[in-house]
């Protein structure tokens, strides 16, 4: 059996897999509320919500990103496993506080806090308007990485016997279909599975590339004789880079609608302090592997352009399919592994937009049915304007990444500082999140992406913190006088 054929049949059988895991979810559907759709009826329990957690904060981004960057950085590339490392710890600030008020007051989607939170204050809607648009345009951003990566890998493990256009329209249509059909429990069951399988991946690929290339010790070696300049110690403006993307992932990842609404659909406290205990050492397992990975590719894959770095992992497995039919199982089996991860947080990702563009953007109810019909259009749109888009790629995945967080980083303030400190005022926050992102956004459109180091998100999260803590306390002092 040809590698194209063996790779067409895999990648059949594990798409019959989803489908079959939705059909389930779809019967086990108790009604059609948004909570229900949205939220699966808050029923996921520690080893569900832990692998649909894992599923989606290691997407297309990490298994193709992050060995991209990794090829391209060098060993510099070794603090992205701080990186991940930083959101976990930003989580225990946000969901020991978020989840019991979630809980009493029924929220659905983030805007629901912004109303609580900041209820009878001026300017409340307005702030939950713009804290949805920034929510809705870095998810359009997340959306476009992952269809852009389910291309390159559908097209790699079927030996391009499938197009990369046909993998990314495809695709989409299916992840679409058992989003719309089965709601979050469709979108968790799945991800279970593929959070197994793309595990079982990592880390059959990492045996082979260290088995075969001797190791790490000959590995580093190779890359000395290649390329020393990979192996060179940062300099102190990439130090103050490692600095920025810590606190720019760290921010920025918490507030994703995907990751708050798992906070709301946790069966209990218990099951979500477990799930996030479990999920403190991911980085370690998935982050270091595709870091090794990219590293073991500089030896393998010499020349690659930026945007052909991104492809390092489907060349690797291609190389390994040819050595036999053995290989050709194995490498087929990481293929879908890392198949499953970009289709967990595409899907997760869909599920969270349509419910944040139909109730906190336009404002629905949250216990209209009809809010989920309008959620479901809304995401089906959005998600036609990316696969436009991923027709044609044109920025590295990384690239990407820090585009969508530099946004998301400006709702950070309304969540986290809003959770800490009682005084603090919509209108400033509101005013706050405008500055940031004027600030963040301005200067990536005049092609400014640091300043120093320090990403111009992070530098835009300084200008809005400025403005809602100094606007607040300013507002308190007058309303004493």
């Amino acid at each position: 059996m040809s590698d194209a054929a063996l790779g067409g049949m895999v990648l059949a059988a594990y798409l019959l897999v989803l489908l079959g895991v939705a059909a389930l979810a779809r019967r086990a559907r108790a009604d059609g509320s948004p909570a229900d759709h949205f939220l699966g009826g808050r029923e996921l329990g520690v080893s569900i919500l832990f692998l649909t957690l894992y599923a989606t904060a290691y997407s297309g981004n990490s298994l193709l990103g992050y060995p991209g960057e990794a090829y391209r950085r060098g060993f510099s590339w070794i603090m992205a496993t701080g990186f991940m490392m930083s959101i976990m710890v930003v989580f225990h600030l946000l969901a020991p506080r978020l989840r019991p008020v979630a809980l009493r007051h029924g929220f659905v989607t983030p805007g629901d806090w912004i109303r609580h939170r900041f209820a009878g204050q001026p300017g409340v809607d307005l702030l939950r308007q713009l804290v949805a648009l920034l929510m809705s345009v870095a998810l359009a951003n997340f959306l476009l990485a992952q269809l852009v990566a389910m291309g390159h890998v559908a097209h790699a493990l079927t030996g391009g016997l499938l197009p990369y256009a046909g993998g990314v329209v495809g695709l989409a249509a299916l992840i679409l279909f058992y989003e719309t059909w089965g709601g979050l429990r469709a979108v968790a069951w799945t991800d279970a599975v593929q959070g197994i399988l793309m595990m079982l991946g990592l880390a059959t690929l990492l045996g082979w590339l260290l088995g075969e290339g001797g190791g790490l010790p000959a590995t580093t070696r190779a890359i000395v004789a290649l390329r020393p300049d990979a192996l060179a110690l940062p300099g102190a403006r990439e130090q103050l880079n490692w600095a920025s993307t810590l606190v720019l992932l760290g921010l920025a990842s918490v507030v994703y609608p995907q990751a708050i609404q798992r906070i709301f659909a946790a069966r209990s406290g218990r099951s979500l302090s477990r799930a996030f205990a479990l999920m403190t050492f991911m980085p370690l397992t998935t982050t270091l592997v595709v870091t090794l990975i990219g590293w073991a590719a500089i030896p393998r894959l010499v020349g690659l352009g930026a945007l052909q770095a991104d492809t390092v992992m489907p060349r690797l497995l291609q190389a390994w399919a040819a050595e036999g039919s053995v290989a050709a199982w194995g490498a087929a089996l990481v293929f879908v592994g890392a198949l499953s991860a970009i289709m967990s947080t595409a899907d997760s990702v869909l599920l969270s937009l349509g419910s944040v563009i139909a109730a906190d953007l336009l404002g629905r109810s949250r216990n209209d049915p009809d809010t989920t019909r309008l959620g479901k259009r809304a995401a089906a749109l959005v998600l036609v304007g990316a696969v436009l888009l991923a027709l044609t790629p044109r920025l590295t995945l990384w690239r990407l990444i820090e585009l969508k967080m530099e946004l998301l980083i400006q709702c950070s303030p309304a969540f986290l500082l809003a959770l800490h400190w009682s005084r603090l005022d919509a209108r400033c926050t509101l005013a706050g999140a405008l500055t940031g992102t004027l600030l963040a956004g301005g200067l990536a459109l005049l092609g400014v992406p640091r300043l120093a180091g320090i990403h111009v998100g992070v530098v835009g999260l300084a200008g809005n913190l400025a403005v809602a803590i100094l606007g607040t306390r300013w507002g308190a002092t007058r309303r004493r006088l």
